[in-house]
């Protein structure tokens, strides 16, 4: 999965999407979840969704965001991956033009695992950008201010 990732960061999205399909049918053959390593069709599906939005799909790859995160193995993934994750997405809201979803998904980020919020760089500028909307959403807004990027 973290191939996978880091493929679909450098542009190689066939790559990218060759190594998910593989993840996902290593997943599929464990038949379940792996509390030791995190692994599994969940963590692969989340994985799936930021490798969309990195090659540019951002409408599925919300699509199947919002069907993964109700999936019974989402609460069983630990919380900072979850917390990390929900950053990510909000990037994703950013690219299609959603404060509210991006917002909704940086304050159920800090309520998971605030630390993956209040002290990773990366959310650090993804609230910043949330919280430049004007009105900024009540709660970036508040996020903005617990974190010190306004008063």
């Amino acid at each position: 999965m973290q191939a996978a990732l880091a493929a679909a960061g450098c542009g190689e999205h066939h790559r990218a999407d060759e190594l998910i399909e593989r993840a996902a049918g290593i997943a599929a053959h464990r038949r379940g979840y792996d509390d030791r390593t995190s692994f599994g069709p969940v963590a692969v599906e989340l994985a799936r969704v930021l490798v969309m939005a990195q090659r540019g799909d951002a409408v599925e790859a919300l699509r199947r965001h919002s069907a993964v995160v109700r999936r019974e193995g989402w609460r069983r993934l630990p919380a900072e991956y979850r917390g990390a994750y929900l950053v990510d997405v909000a990037r994703v809201y950013l690219q299609v033009g959603d404060l509210r979803g991006a917002a909704r998904a940086l304050v159920d980020a800090d309520s998971v695992a605030p630390a993956e919020v209040r002290c990773r760089s990366l959310a650090r500028t993804v609230i910043a950008d949330v919280a430049r909307a004007q009105p900024a959403p009540a709660g970036v807004a508040r996020l903005a201010a617990s974190v010190g990027l306004t008063h």
